[in-house]
């Protein structure tokens, strides 16, 4: 579809409508919102705005549907799978201008919250009444509760509590046609038609744009304790995970990370760890509740389950500072790795018990191509978070053979009864493999939910599909 160019008169108008200051069209501006933390990728678009409010967003849009301007929503641009690339130019808008955390209300245990708030910001004021919202990503200390929503995100303790989904009861959106609606209701059932709240989370910005959060907030756990446990064998570790479930203990999260992963994070940061030459992976544990005699009694069975997969000596975090050691460097692995190589990261994820031949597989196909994987992600639900290093891949290879490589560890994936994507999203680099898990007719129906959301096209084109 070919979309209008942004000229003088347009400018004009998106001028009037949020300011001239909030307006951007110089060349280093553009180049900051060229990209995310999606490889290396960069898509300027033509104008940067930074609306306010809900009013000036939907005036934006109306705007742009009748004119056939693009418009990328983009949040910290902190996403891994292309989703806020501004790949059509266009208008790339931020919504980090609408940063309120607008009530908690203690009563109902519910917050109203705006999309421009950083997770680990609302995470610490809901904390601060004693209650606690679990969606907890990687880059929680940057990324926007808007953009969560977009990707669905989950992190570690995802896999006890659940996530972003799970805590969302309404939404306040603007359509692409510029109208405002409220997608369900502040209550905690609600059998009132479609589902429109839960459809719009995980659409990565191509139905609306959601200016309005009211989430669910539970209680606040008191307690938790961490565990690092050493494997000389990553599929050893990996097959520990599902154990450690039936025998009857849900941990608040379990994380795997293999020795390279582990090896490359401690050169990355300053966190201090000894490793045994022999330990070829790690599962991070957490456990967490309100009586710490009952979570000792927790770990004590973990650490019985895992002498059955030839683990290590475990280490027991009996310090905060110890705690904040093993979470820096597990949440530091990502961008240690990024650090390291040209690379590749697919967000695969499979039945938990699938996990360690999923593992196996990967390392296969990887030797098939020519290419080092290193793995790590949120074992307790199957998530493996798959690095691709190019390595000493020549170009050649790294542009045209990986592909096939990449093909084939979705397709070990599907058959192994998992999917594409845990929590990073499709957006733009995923969406070639979006086939190999979707039928033709669903992704036929998904497509017809845009195009009556989005008639003329104009949300995030060119992403999912």
């Amino acid at each position: 579809m070919e979309y209008k160019k942004i000229n003088i008169d347009d400018l004009a108008v998106l001028k009037e409508i949020v300011g001239t200051d909030f307006v951007f069209s110089d060349e280093d501006k553009l180049l900051e919102y060229s990209s995310d933390e999606t490889e290396d990728l960069s898509y300027p678009p033509e104008v940067v705005l930074k609306p306010k409010t809900t009013e000036e967003i939907s005036k934006i849009i109306t705007y742009c549907n009748d004119k056939l301007i693009s418009i990328t929503p983009c949040g910290a641009r902190t996403g891994l799978s292309g989703g806020s690339l501004p790949i059509k130019g266009g208008i790339a808008l931020s919504t980090e201008r609408l940063n309120s955390i607008i009530e908690i209300d203690e009563r109902n245990l519910q917050a109203k919250v705006e999309p421009g708030v950083i997770n680990q910001v609302f995470r610490d004021a809901v904390e601060e009444k004693g209650l606690f919202y679990p969606p907890d990503p990687a880059s929680k200390g940057s990324c926007f509760l808007g953009g969560n929503l977009a990707e669905n995100s989950g992190g570690p303790k995802a896999l006890k509590y659940g996530v972003t989904k799970d805590y969302v009861l309404n939404l306040e959106v603007v359509l692409p046609t510029g109208e405002i609606i409220w997608t369900g209701a502040n209550v905690l059932k609600n059998s009132t038609g479609y589902n429109l709240t839960q459809l719009m989370i995980g659409s990565e910005g191509t139905l609306g744009i959601i200016t309005k959060i009211v989430f669910k907030l539970i209680p606040l756990p008191t307690k938790d304790i961490s565990m690092l446990a050493p494997f000389s064998s990553a599929e050893k570790a990996c097959e520990a995970v599902s154990a450690v479930f039936r025998a009857g203990i849900t941990p608040s999260a379990l994380e795997f990370i293999e020795r390279d992963a582990i090896d490359w994070t401690i050169k990355y940061t300053d966190v201090e760890i000894q490793i045994l030459e022999d330990v070829q992976a790690h599962l991070l544990v957490e456990v967490d509740g309100n009586d710490i005699d009952l979570l000792y009694k927790d770990c004590e069975k973990i650490a019985e389950v895992m002498g059955q997969f030839d683990c290590g000596e475990i280490l027991l975090a009996d310090s905060e500072s110890q705690k904040e050691q093993l979470w820096k460097l597990r949440r530091a692995v990502g961008e240690a790795v990024k650090a390291n190589s040209v690379y590749k990261e697919e967000d695969t994820v499979v039945p938990r018990a699938e996990l360690a031949k999923l593992l196996i597989g990967v390392k296969k196909i990887g030797a098939k191509y020519g290419f080092k994987s290193v793995c790590y992600g949120h074992a307790g639900d199957g998530n493996l978070h798959v690095n691709i290093i190019k390595g000493e891949m020549s170009d050649s290879d790294w542009n045209n053979k990986l592909t096939f490589g990449i093909r084939e560890i979705f397709e070990l994936t599907k058959n192994l009864g998992g999917t594409i994507s845990g929590e990073h999203g499709i957006g733009l680099v995923q969406k070639e493999y979006l086939g190999i898990v979707l039928s033709d007719k669903n992704i036929e129906l998904q497509k017809g939910i845009k195009k009556l959301f989005d008639p003329n096209q104009i949300l995030n084109p060119g992403k999912i599909f």
